[in-house]
């Protein structure tokens, strides 16, 4: 017997009218159930549920204080803080801390996606990646940056642009080569540099990459496996959709980033830098640089160029 509901946006079949309505909050980014500790809103009352575990929970971290449903859980969660790494990639050896990660990663390796946008049909490894990519559809934009109230889709991007433009803080450094990062991913992709680690395994031809991005790049123009991320304006194509953004900026006219020294601006970091280099005291520059990235070169240029 079918399913007699069905959503008008995407086609998915239900097999109740209250299963169908809560369904269609996802489309509308709907945000009928509200916490009463934190007032956060949510588009249904099982989220909301699981939510409250924050609040208030038997079963809570006692070094860091987040909450669980579950005894098993929170067990899982302790393993962060211990450094417990017992589920290892048989393709790569990179190790995790749960046996949900793994499955996650080893998507990379095969190239699985078993998850499946409703609205647009792009398809994704992992649930959680789809559940973010579905706030392009709705606009939703649940966290706000406490500094100036930006929102952002997602909590990581809260917790980044404080990191990167409300604070100077680099609290990872490399063990080769002390150069200092703002994030623990920054470094570990960096040390790859000097260890020559390629982790990524290209399942047609055995090829390795250093990362995601060169491995995806790889699958694209080797494989014809992916997406192509083509201009609307001129229908050049990018393996990468950050290349893509960085080429549309020519066609917008606009150039962020700017030279505190003579004011010229460019439109990529890799101009702005290559440029640097032409001022007097391009040396500390260039070992600023170097050294740190481009991200706090506002001082030192300042300083450099008098």
């Amino acid at each position: 017997m079918p399913e007699p509901y069905v959503c008008t946006v995407c086609n998915k079949w239900f097999t109740t009218k209250l299963d169908l309505n809560s369904h269609k909050l996802s489309h509308v980014g709907a945000k009928l159930y509200t916490c009463r500790e934190c007032g956060e809103g949510f588009g249904n009352r099982y989220s909301l549920t699981t939510h409250m575990t924050i609040h208030s929970s038997i079963y809570k971290c006692t070094e860091c204080g987040k909450c669980y449903l579950n005894n098993q859980s929170l067990a899982l969660h302790r393993r962060i803080h211990s450094g417990a790494k017992l589920f290892e990639c048989t393709v790569c050896s990179k190790r995790f801390t749960a046996s949900s990660a793994l499955v996650n990663h080893s998507r990379v390796h095969s190239g699985q996606k078993p998850y499946k946008c409703d609205v647009c049909d792009k398809a994704f490894s992992e649930s959680g990646t789809l559940t973010k990519h579905m706030r392009i559809h709705t606009g939703e934009k649940p966290y706000k940056c406490s500094l100036c109230n930006k929102c952002f889709t997602q909590r990581s991007g809260v917790r980044l642009h404080e990191l990167f433009t409300h604070s100077n803080r680099r609290p990872y450094q490399c063990p080769y080569c002390g150069k200092q990062y703002k994030t623990n991913g920054d470094v570990k992709r960096h040390v790859r540099i000097h260890t020559g680690a390629k982790p990524y395994l290209c399942r047609h031809c055995s090829m390795r990459f250093r990362t995601i991005d060169q491995l995806k790049t790889h699958l694209l123009k080797s494989h014809n496996e992916g997406v192509w991320f083509t201009c609307h304006i001129c229908r050049k194509k990018f393996s990468l959709n950050c290349l893509l953004k960085e080429h549309l900026f020519r066609h917008e006219s606009v150039k962020p980033y700017v030279c505190c020294g003579c004011s010229k601006r460019f439109c990529t970091a890799t101009e702005l830098k290559r440029h640097l280099f032409t001022h007097p005291g391009r040396w500390l520059v260039t070992k600023f640089v170097m050294c740190y990235g481009l991200s706090d070169l506002r001082f030192v240029i300042e300083c450099c160029l008098g």
